[in-house]
């Protein structure tokens, strides 16, 4: 903590220290003072469990928008992925086809070569 930090904790902590010892000091009777401080201690239980509470709540809106969000992002890219899946299997299929079509060409000149090379023993034989 800063210099600004522990100056504002010790006028907080002077400030309550000067609240109490006014209540007891005050020329009042003992029951009434006593009342005064129960009064203050309850009103400020009070008062933190209203705190609490509050940021309890505050705490439960931010994780439920958080988890929200996570959520969100996360089906995002589940289907960009899904997506990029569907592109990777179509992209594979036209290249399994180009390489059959290849083969297929590749098949065919080799039997167009053993055909003419079949032909041209044929033709010296005779």
């Amino acid at each position: 903590m800063g210099k600004t930090g522990n100056t504002l904790v010790a006028i907080l902590a002077g400030a309550a220290v000067g609240a109490v010892a006014g209540v007891l000091l005050a020329p009042e009777q003992g029951e009434k003072t006593r009342r005064k401080i129960s009064k203050g201690f309850k009103s400020g239980a009070d008062d933190l469990n209203y705190k609490m509470d509050d940021l309890r709540n505050q705490i439960k809106s931010l994780i439920s928008s958080k988890k929200a969000d996570f959520e969100s992002s996360f089906n995002t890219l589940v289907n960009k992925a899904d997506n990029k899946k569907e592109d990777v299997i179509a992209s594979l299929e036209r290249k399994l086809a180009e390489l059959k079509s290849d083969a297929a060409n590749a098949v065919d000149k080799a039997k167009d070569l053993t055909n003419k090379a079949a032909d041209n023993i044929k033709s010296e034989l005779k």
